[in-house]
């Protein structure tokens, strides 16, 4: 394990964590000192993935938390290990309800809203949270009895969390559908899911809120059934009544598909006379059965992606030949005026000349005093002008292609550019 980390550029001890995290074999202690003694055990094989599994790892990539091992239970025969009864603490819920209790102040009767982000996805108040955990608890174990894992999947599998209301009576415009409601409730990054087959499903566990006449009394507000009024009239409260939403203690399961492009929700409450745990079997049910459709919607889904993409690289395509005919047809453009710039400046240059040369040509015929300060005043213009070579202008002009090469002949060889 040492030498294998040194091509990471990690340490032993680490790189055993991505090969747990990956469900990778390794050699346990002992294993080499057995070996040179021909008694160690046989090398087992990669076992095969399962949905939801993190294939791949690098260097700087995330690994994911590795659940502390259970205590060991007697061997179950292989074809029984996909469906045996599963009870206890599930792992999801094993460490939340330290999380949640640790989390960020909230008003007293308010959704907790833990610091943690990679989380079970279970919202709930303080004095709701122990109900809610529970019932996640009972339904990952029913879930994981039939052989459907209950998992944070790896970012890798870029699933997205759907909408959760908490109200018990949905409001009629749903939110992000013209309007906005800031929601203050606690989100997790990630999705909690259970796998049937190959198909995720999102769970979300959330107590729901109603609307209950509350009253402000001494700097808090209290329900307006609690309130007791001062016995003694004497001195006067000052008090004032609201509605608010409080969470109400009754919990609402979303079961949604978390594949980008499928809307597939399904919704499960509990009402004052049937708690949520009596419907954890039909729950189970209507999952298993929901699967011929999400996978339909899924690969639905796969296909509007794809036509998109093929939409958008033509898209792309068509763009990039427009830009290319317009900095073609700019290049010819900006060629032809240089051109034109040099041949005024050719003609200026041989102007200039002409007029020098006949300058100088006049001045044979002056006496020579006259001549002398001719040909001082004539020497003095030409360095005034400079040096008017009109073959510098032509080698300055750029032909159309040396401005720009336009598509149809880039990437046509060397004997193309050299042309």
């Amino acid at each position: 394990m040492t030498k294998a980390a040194e091509k990471f550029k990690v340490s032993g001890s680490y790189l055993a964590r991505v090969c747990s995290a990956l469900n990778v074999p390794r050699p346990e202690r002992g294993y080499w000192a057995k070996l040179a003694f021909n008694k160690a055990p046989k090398r087992p094989l990669l076992p095969e993935s399962r949905p939801g599994d993190q294939l791949s790892w690098h260097p700087g990539g995330e690994l994911p938390q590795v659940p502390k091992p259970r205590p060991a239970t007697p061997a179950s025969p292989p074809s029984a290990m996909s469906r045996r009864r599963v009870t206890g603490t599930h792992e999801l819920i094993r460490e939340a309800k330290g999380h949640f209790d640790r989390g960020r102040t909230v008003e007293e009767g308010q959704h907790l809203r833990p610091y943690k982000r990679l989380l079970v996805d279970v919202t709930a108040s303080r004095s709701g949270l122990e109900k809610a955990l529970a019932f996640a608890n009972d339904l990952f174990n029913a879930l994981e009895s039939k052989g459907h894992r209950v998992i944070i999947p790896p970012f890798a599998e870029r699933f997205s969390r759907a909408h959760v209301d908490e109200h018990e009576e949905i409001p009629k415009t749903p939110r992000g559908e013209n309007s906005y409601v800031y929601n203050r409730l606690w989100s997790p990054d990630r999705p909690t899911v259970t796998y049937v087959g190959s198909v995720a499903f999102g769970l979300a566990v959330i107590e729901m809120s109603e609307k209950v006449e509350m009253r402000y009394v001494n700097g808090k507000y209290i329900r307006e059934s609690e309130y007791v009024p001062p016995k003694s009239t004497r001195y006067a409260e000052h008090t004032w009544t609201t509605t608010k939403e409080i969470p109400c203690g009754r919990l609402r399961l979303v079961i949604y598909a978390p594949y980008q492009g499928v809307d597939w929700v399904s919704t499960f409450e509990e009402s004052k006379r049937r708690p949520l745990t009596s419907d954890i079997p039909a729950i189970v049910k209507s999952i298993k059965n929901a699967t011929a459709s999400v996978l339909e919607k899924v690969k639905e889904a796969e296909r509007q992606a794809e036509l998109r993409r093929l939409q958008w690289e033509a898209q792309q395509e068509q763009w990039r030949l427009e830009r290319d005919r317009r900095e073609e047809a700019q290049s010819i453009k900006e060629s032809r005026e240089q051109l034109e710039q040099v041949i005024q400046a050719w003609a200026k240059a041989v102007s200039l000349e002409q007029f020098f040369e006949g300058v100088q040509a006049r001045t044979q015929e002056l006496p020579e005093m006259q001549q002398q300060e001719i040909l001082e005043r004539l020497r003095l213009a030409r360095e005034f002008v400079g040096t008017q070579n009109p073959l510098d202008f032509f080698r300055a002009w750029k032909t159309p292609h040396e401005r720009y090469v336009p598509l149809s002949m880039q990437g046509s060889g060397p004997k193309q550019e050299e042309d």
